[in-house]
């Protein structure tokens, strides 16, 4: 769905963000990204969603059908969830229907079911000021499905939530995995967050990139965290982040 190779990038003389790193997400696949601040995440979802342009390497998104320019090919949810203040979260769901110039009634019925299964169909006439900060992300979640778009880049789509709503996302998501049927690049700065939800982890380090594969059997649970191999894996990937400079 999304191989990069050889990837550089530079902001300027002397500012390389990337020096030829190489990843790949395969169709269906949970892929997060990993590593410090200012490490080039989210640039690189800038990168892959066509709003920058590399000075080197390839980007290509699900086995070259797309052509041309990338801007457009990949559904994006950053962090805060900028729903439209004026607009009620159905309204806000099918908003990227309007830019596509879909036909809304035919959809409808589509959305209707998948706002059931986000748990939202009691409130698909609430405004955003409404909701709590767990359902405005479930809102944002569904508007980014239905870009139509089977590759989705979220960048830390949680991490503005306290801690015990992030855990009850971490369950929806998990219970949902199975019926989304997408290919999803995760930015997360939440190691537990990464280890649950993910096939493989990717750690962007000063000298390039490392893989870590996630070995756990799907499907999962958030009661996965308290067991003694996931936080044996924790303390790997921390010490694998920890020591990036060696």
């Amino acid at each position: 769905m999304l191989q990069i190779n050889d990837l550089s990038f530079t902001f300027g003389p002397g500012k390389s963000v990337f020096d030829k790193i190489s990843l790949d997400v395969k169709a269906g696949e949970f892929v997060s990204l990993i590593g410090s601040s200012g490490s080039g995440k989210s640039t690189l979802f800038k990168l892959v969603n066509g709003l920058l342009e590399p000075d080197q390497g390839k980007i290509v998104i699900n086995d070259g059908k797309v052509k041309g320019k990338r801007l457009g090919s990949v559904g994006y949810m950053p962090q805060k969830d900028l729903l439209l203040p004026w607009r009620t979260v159905l309204d806000n769901v099918l908003l990227p229907l309007e830019v596509a110039k879909e036909n809304k009634k035919v959809k409808l019925p589509e959305v209707r079911e998948w706002l059931t299964r986000f748990g939202l169909a009691d409130y698909e006439e609430s405004f955003p000021n409404e909701l709590s900060g767990g359902m405005r992300q479930r809102a944002a979640f569904l508007r980014t499905l239905m870009t139509g778009k089977e590759l989705l880049l979220l960048d830390e789509p949680f991490g503005a939530l306290d801690s015990m709503t992030k855990r009850t996302m971490h369950s929806w998501l998990l219970g949902l995995w199975g019926e989304l049927q997408k290919t999803v690049l995760f930015i997360t700065h939440d190691l537990e967050e990464a280890i649950l939800l993910s096939d493989r982890i990717y750690v962007l380090k000063p000298d390039g990139i490392k893989e870590w594969k996630v070995n756990l059997a799907r499907p999962r649970s958030p009661e996965l965290i308290y067991q003694e191999d996931f936080i044996r894996m924790r303390k790997e990937l921390e010490w694998l982040i920890q020591h990036e400079n060696n």
